[in-house]
């Protein structure tokens, strides 16, 4: 296995939900702390949105290991970011036998 290269903080964020004043909620994004990370590309595409093309490239990002239950260890549903750039964290999972870092498989979107 070649060594890797944590070189990118990245800002681990979960979504919260907000009274939006007219009876419903809103989506908001908290900061529960940052990681360095390896992150790796794949391949994109573009995809329909719901009024816009959009594209879609899909991310491995190799963090520090951490038990499950702890508050550095990302979970689906949750994203990291880096100055404008947000990573949707869809699956996490052990990258070695001893659990020394994880591979977080995300997805970068943006308009095309």
């Amino acid at each position: 296995m070649t060594p890797l290269q944590l070189n990118r903080l990245l800002t681990l964020e979960q979504s919260v939900f907000t009274p939006d004043g007219a009876g419903g909620f809103a989506t908001t994004w908290q900061a529960v702390g940052t990681l360095w990370a390896h992150v790796a590309p794949g391949a994109g595409r573009e995809a329909a949105g719901e009024e816009i093309t959009v594209s879609r490239v899909p991310y491995r990002i190799t963090v520090r290991g951490a038990p499950v239950g702890s508050p550095q260890r990302p979970v689906p549903g949750q994203r990291m970011t880096q100055t404008g750039r947000s990573f949707q964290v869809l699956a996490v999972t052990e990258r070695d036998p001893s659990g020394h870092y994880l591979t977080c498989f995300a997805q970068e979107e943006g308009p095309v």
